[in-house]
């Protein structure tokens, strides 16, 4: 008798167990990221009849920015493999050099309401006569996690500004743009300026 008693305990606990977890519902799974395998560092150079030059990653191409007409020479360095291009633009300087670098900090607060920071960091390199600033901006919504500009303050201005081809989450695109970032300092520490003929025309 108490065997048959603890018998029907039994399966009546197991039963209870079964019915339970055919009811029990599935904790849905955070959203994951995809995993992004970064290449080597490697570049190659620009270097053309423009006024100036320097090396880019080898993982991406140059392509004229819109217009190319009338801005012969802009260009978009683009990045398939991240969906992302350093847009850059030159200017030659005709006494309005103020006038580049405010425009350029305007460029970088218009950022001001989407980011928790901004970070300014000062490029300088007499050897190649370059300099300018680059502003970090973080935060998860910010357009452009990266904007520049470089010049020799006489004859040449250089803007550059980072942007993703997607609306972007950059709290998940952090260590690509780390990266990148890396390549834009490339990029400054290797500029050179040219065709002096130009420098003289354009004066």
């Amino acid at each position: 008798m108490y065997q048959r008693v603890i018998l029907f305990m039994f399966q009546t606990i197991l039963l209870a167990v079964l019915v339970s977890s055919c009811h029990h519902q599935p904790i849905p799974k955070p959203k994951g990221f995809l995993r992004i395998d970064l290449p080597q560092k490697s570049y190659q150079n620009f270097d053309t009849a423009f006024p100036y030059s320097f090396q880019y990653p080898t993982y991406s191409f140059i392509k004229p920015a819109q217009k190319p007409v009338e801005n012969p020479y802009w260009i978009d360095i683009v990045l398939p493999k991240f969906k992302a291009t350093i847009y850059l633009s030159y200017k030659p300087i005709h006494d309005n050099l103020r006038q580049y670098t405010e425009d350029s900090r305007t460029f970088v607060m218009k950022h001001i309401p989407k980011a928790s920071s901004i970070e300014e960091f000062v490029v300088e390199n007499p050897e190649n006569n370059v300099y300018g600033l680059i502003w970090l901006i973080k935060g998860q919504e910010a357009a452009s996690p990266c904007q520049f500009y470089l010049t020799d303050s006489n004859f040449h201005f250089l803007r550059g500004a980072l942007y993703y081809d997607f609306y972007p989450n950059n709290d998940s695109l952090s260590p690509i743009t780390d990266f990148l970032i890396l390549d834009i300092q490339h990029i400054a520490q290797t500029l050179k300026w040219g065709n002096t003929a130009y420098n003289s025309a354009s004066k």
